[in-house]
């Protein structure tokens, strides 16, 4: 199998959704970058900038800026942990609130994309991508 085509239709998937939810979460002054930071502490809760950073597989610098963006419109604080060289992010009260509806536009979004993908190939994508970025995962960590 050649991989250059298969790596280069997952770049531009992934270039293309990152657009795509740009656009949907333009209205509420949010970019991708910062909706994944917000879902993963809505999803998985209060955790360090470093977690974060390794969990999004994004470099410190980047995440800096993105978390000091959040910081500003009120939607994050960054509270020092038990280490004080470590910053635990945390949502602030103001995101908990607004956060239903960034999320159902977010869900609206993919549910247009998805609509003409049938369920079954939906479910064998969501498996193949989960098990691959496993072992990758895995692979680094070794």
């Amino acid at each position: 199998m050649e991989t250059h085509g298969l790596f280069h239709t997952i770049h531009q998937l992934s270039r293309l959704l990152t657009k795509l939810v740009n656009e949907t979460l333009q209205p509420f002054g949010l970019y991708s970058a910062q909706w994944a930071v917000l879902f993963v502490l809505k999803t998985k809760g209060a955790m360090p900038q470093s977690a974060l950073c390794e969990y999004l597989a994004v470099e410190a610098p980047p995440m800096t800026r993105t978390i000091q963006r959040l910081a500003k419109q009120g939607y994050i604080r960054q509270v020092p942990g038990e280490d004080k060289r470590i910053k635990v992010i945390h949502l602030t009260e103001k995101a908990r609130e607004a956060y239903p509806e960034w999320e159902q536009a977010v869900l609206s979004m993919n549910d247009r994309l998805l609509e003409r993908v049938p369920e079954e190939q939906r479910t064998l994508v969501q498996l193949a991508l989960y098990d691959w970025l496993g072992k990758l995962k895995g692979d680094l960590h070794e």
